[in-house]
């Protein structure tokens, strides 16, 4: 598969705490990569800053082989256009003062994309429906809909610039297991029908096995194994891991 994201020896720091330290990793194209481990370890600090969103110290992110470590202005607005992320809290990323169909269109006006008003419109409708969503439904408020319902509106806001990567920042930490798994099945049946690729961040190795083709497990800001989906969950090697894993909740019979 072709090489889409590539990661390497990247730091970040807050003052003197070094909140990642040298890590690397690389997506292909169309692939999951699972990156797992417990909160403050650094994993959401690491795709903030793959997006832009945090200053990288030191090391170096490549997308499509081409360097996005120090972008600004246009050029950083035309990354991130291909690479989007679906956040933890939907309903904080939401504007509570403003209805979900137009923070949606927003994002398309923003990037000059979809045309004329009503173009614009009628593509978020059609990003609705893509997320299970009644397109009746655009004029309401975030306050309105539930959780598993928000998510899928982050997701279609994320969507709507038709990105290559989508970084996934827990984003069925928050929701009840039956829902977890509606989500789970929605981001699988996007990614069959888009080629996406996905980096799946979660501190759940259940759910991140079930989303991820291989996996990366981060442990104090350092990548401390990287293997298969199978290899992670069924022969880890590395004690952290072993860890996890042995807290791992059953969600197979949500996901049935």
């Amino acid at each position: 598969m072709k090489e889409l994201l590539q990661v390497e020896k990247v730091c970040i720091r807050y003052g003197k705490l070094e909140a990642v330290r040298g890590v690397s990793l690389s997506l292909s194209a169309g692939e999951t990569l699972g990156l797992v481990g417990e909160s403050g370890c650094g994993k959401s600090s690491l795709g903030r800053a793959i997006l832009g969103l945090e200053p990288i110290a030191a090391g170096r992110v490549t997308f499509e082989g081409r360097s996005v470590t120090a972008l600004k202005g246009p050029a950083l607005k035309q990354f991130r256009r291909q690479a989007q992320m679906v956040f933890q809290d939907p309903f904080g990323s939401l504007n509570p003062r403003m209805s979900v169909g137009a923070a949606i269109e927003e994002v398309l006006f923003v990037h000059k994309l979809g045309g004329s008003r009503a173009a614009r419109r009628g593509k978020v409708a059609e990003l609705f429906e893509d997320v299970g969503l009644d397109p009746e439904w655009v004029r309401r408020y975030p306050h309105e809909f539930s959780g598993g319902q928000r998510q899928r509106i982050g997701i279609a806001r994320a969507l709507a610039l038709e990105p290559k990567l989508l970084v996934a920042d827990e984003p069925v930490s928050a929701l009840d297991v039956s829902v977890q798994a509606e989500i789970i099945r929605l981001l699988k049946r996007i990614q069959r029908e888009r080629g996406l690729s996905y980096l799946f961040i979660g501190h759940d190795l259940a759910v991140v096995r079930e989303m991820s083709d291989r996996i990366a497990v981060m442990y104090k800001g350092e990548i401390v194994e990287t293997g298969t989906a199978d290899q992670i969950c069924d022969r880890p090697q590395n004690s952290y891991t072993q860890k996890l894993l042995s807290v791992v909740p059953d969600i197979d019979t949500a996901l049935a």
